[in-house]
């Protein structure tokens, strides 16, 4: 007969305060409760209570707050903050979160709230055998039947935790939009289309941040709500009570402030697959300034390089033979340049030999590898003596994953296959227990060396960091970066599922997110990601609308981007009333300049988010929580976008009878005032809003004022003549933030805070 082995014990056998943290002993684990602030702990559990020394980049806070106590009262330890409690139960270990009122916020699984499971990690071996394969994700190098070798011992890890009555969002971007994460399972690891951050928010009042570089699953169904860590030497996390905006602020108290991009970033910008040469660059601005389009900057996407060099840091000559004279150029007509780079450099290539040479590259690999210092430094190195010195402005951090082993299929992966190819390609070529951070010390990298490079050699422009890359993690939000949402593919459902896609993002604390107008892909391919429903792409009035209704709702992102293959993007190849709504909002993007560089202001300064679901600041309106095609931009808006067609089908066939309007729920608690009409709104409320082809349904709460100003090319030619228009009955006030819109100023003070009156 087998006999039965009783686990570890979780039950609490010693309590003591030691230093500033509350330790807790049991056979099973030690935990250790340290208050950070007084709504924030760290939580660090190790088996066996062997704490790790390894590197968490992510969290930056060293702070610690000393104004608690704790208390023993039969089986309950009490630790008591100003704003929080945290009981422990001694019989099992569990945790309950109370808020300074004495009611729950979180309460842990009674049993077994924290399991591990100990494993082996491996890593590469010498007999490798590699080849490249062609995607449109760029070349990928994978592996053949890999020799595997021991690498150390880490855990599986799985937390458990009972939800009250509440809705969850976070945990970084998915491809699919859904509202609250209620009863959903998330892989949460990076892809082309997916971006892991592992922090979620809830409408009870606390976030949760769990402090791991690794792949790791959230999942709420009949088998419980728990978070599984693929990989760690514990499991630590920090608990924020707080309104879900005072968590946001939290989150940044931990892992740092998110840096203020440049003022032009905020205006158009400009991208396709692909400009093709310098000439048609300087064509393509020409033209949008012969045609009064407004637009701050203009990108260069993949193979600028020569021939069979992919991702060499540098120019083919033939097509390219000045571009430092081209970056001249553009910024005489107020223009900005951005520039693809790739964490892969094609063997043969100068800059792979300087890596291999080195021993900087990762394992059977073209990528280098960023959790390297010495590899960052060498990246940016190769950066300066090219194009940074030609007056780059910004860098496309493409593919900064950079595995995406779910590409090389011709059918989509399941989600969990998809997982788990992930960590087997990610996990052999990096530390298992860092899978997910590649895309943060790849951004770490080019910021902290950007900023080095400008503090070396004054000859060098102070200009912001500016990084529009795939992929984020933990803290990322420090570096300038602007995360998209990969090579998605051109139907109504893919833009519809944007909306949420980028509010989950933001709500794990990352401000700064954009998508490809109208999709990546267009068109049908044979393989599952080039998924598009318009083969016949511009000449199809279907897809022309779509791309006006995906276009109106980027106005009103962080970045206002265009970008995609299949067919061209710049305005002028949309004709008539297409042509005129996308010059309708690219007008009121410029017009509402003065507004959204003040609300990115306050995104560094008080550590607001720039977009957010309506729950955030509306979380008491039950009927906010699901909303999915509305959301916050800034204090003061709130945008509608229209995400059915009203005009054409998917075939460019003409639809009949159907109303040009959409129905919009106004949040309780306020009024709600159409941004161009000024009509009214009672808060609590339902209506159908007008919602023609060249219009995108604004409304302004309430007691708000919105600067606004004359539209102009580019932002640097704004007039600084600023209207301020009052949507209130009574006196009203609105805190306007300014500062030179580049350069590192304002982190010295170099800002000022105007407070407007308007009665």
């Amino acid at each position: 007969m087998l006999t039965a082995i009783s686990p570890k014990s979780m039950t609490i056998t010693k309590t003591a305060r030691l230093g500033d943290s509350l330790v807790l002993e049991s056979e099973a684990c030690t935990t250790k409760i340290t208050p950070v602030s007084e709504n924030i702990v760290k939580i660090s559990c190790a088996p066996e209570g062997k704490f790790s020394d390894m590197e968490r980049p992510g969290v930056i806070c060293t702070e610690r707050c000393h104004e608690w106590e704790f208390s023993e009262d039969g089986s309950v330890v009490t630790m008591k903050l100003p704003d929080l409690t945290v009981a422990v139960s001694k019989i099992s270990g569990s945790l309950t979160f109370l808020d300074g009122n004495g009611r729950i916020l979180l309460k842990e699984k009674e049993e077994t709230a924290r399991e591990f499971e100990e494993f082996e990690t491996y890593r590469l071996g010498d007999r490798l055998q590699t080849r490249i394969i062609e995607t449109a994700d760029g070349k990928k190098e994978v592996l053949e039947d890999p020799e595997r070798l021991p690498a150390g011992k880490s855990f599986h890890v799985r937390y458990h935790f009972v939800p009250g009555d509440e809705d969850f969002y976070g945990f970084g971007q998915q491809e699919k939009g859904f509202g609250s994460l209620r009863g959903r399972k998330l892989y949460v690891h990076q892809g082309n289309r997916k971006i892991a951050v592992p922090m979620f928010v809830s409408t009870s009042g606390y976030g949760l941040l769990t402090d791991t570089y690794s792949p790791l699953v959230f999942n709420d169904d009949e088998n419980g709500a728990y978070i599984y860590v693929e990989s760690d030497k514990e499991l630590v996390q920090y608990f924020v009570a707080g309104s879900m905006n005072e968590v946001i602020a939290g989150y940044r108290h931990l892992t740092g402030k998110a840096s203020l991009l440049p003022k032009w970033a905020y205006g158009y910008v400009q991208s396709q697959e692909r400009y093709e040469s310098q000439e048609e660059i300087l064509e393509a601005v020409a033209k949008s300034r012969e045609m009064g389009l407004g637009m701050d900057c203009i990108v260069l996407d993949w193979i600028s390089w020569k021939d069979g060099e992919w991702g060499q840091k540098s120019y083919d000559p033939s097509r390219f033979p000045d571009p430092k004279a081209m970056i001249d150029t553009l910024h005489e007509n107020h223009v900005h340049f951005m520039i693809s780079i790739w964490p892969t450099m094609a063997g043969g290539t100068e800059n792979n030999k300087e890596f291999a040479e080195k021993g900087l590259l990762l394992p059977a690999n073209t990528a280098y590898n960023a959790l390297d210092k010495d590899a960052r430094n060498l990246y940016f190195d190769q950066l300066r003596r090219t194009h940074f010195s030609y007056g780059t402005d910004a860098w496309w951090c493409d593919s900064s994953e950079p595995f995406t082993p779910e590409w090389g299929h011709r059918i989509r992966m399941e989600e969990g296959d998809q997982y788990r190819a992930f960590c087997e390609e990610a996990g052999l070529r990096m530390p298992y227990d860092y899978c997910n951070s590649y895309p943060l010390f790849h951004a770490m990298g080019i910021y902290e060396n950007q900023r080095r490079a400008m503090d070396e050699d004054r000859s060098f422009p102070e200009k912001r960091v500016c990084n529009l890359t795939r992929s984020a993690y933990t803290g990322q939000q420090r570096f300038g970066t602007v995360m998209w949402s990969g090579d998605t593919g051109a139907s109504w459902d893919t833009y519809r599922d944007q909306i949420a896609i980028g509010l989950h993002f933001s709500a794990s604390g990352l401000p700064y997110w954009t998508n490809d107008i109208g999709a990546f892909f267009v068109k049908r391919g044979e393989f599952w990601y080039w998924d598009g429903k318009y083969d016949d792409a511009l000449s199809n009035k279907g897809y022309q609308e779509l791309y006006v209704r995906w276009y109106q709702y980027a106005a009103f992102l962080p970045m206002f981007r265009a970008h995609g293959t299949d067919c061209r993007r710049e305005m002028w190849n949309f004709e008539g009333e297409f042509f005129d709504a996308l010059d309708k909002s690219n007008k009121l993007r410029y017009s509402l300049m003065p507004y959204i560089y003040s609300e990115a202001g306050k995104v560094w300064l008080e550590d607001r988010s720039l977009i957010r679901w309506l729950a955030f600041d509306f979380t008491d309106d039950i009927k906010c929580r699901n909303i999915t095609d509305q959301y916050m931009l800034g204090g003061s808006l709130m945008v509608c976008p229209v995400t059915q067609p009203m005009y054409y089908d998917d075939d460019g066939k003409a639809l009949r009878e159907i109303p040009k309007t959409r129905k919009v729920y106004f949040p309780a608690g306020h009024k709600w005032h159409d941004l161009y009409s000024g009509k009214t709104y009672e808060g609590g409320s339902t209506h159908e809003v007008d919602a023609p082809l060249d219009t995108i349904p604004v409304f302004v709460m309430d007691g708000s004022i919105i600067p606004m100003t004359a539209p102009t090319l580019s932002t640097e030619e704004l007039s600084g003549d600023i209207e301020f228009r009052k949507f209130a009955s009574g006196p009203s006030s609105y805190d306007m933030y300014e500062d030179s819109g580049d350069g590192y100023g304002y982190e010295n003070g170099e800002y000022t805070i105007k407070r407007i009156n308007l009665v």
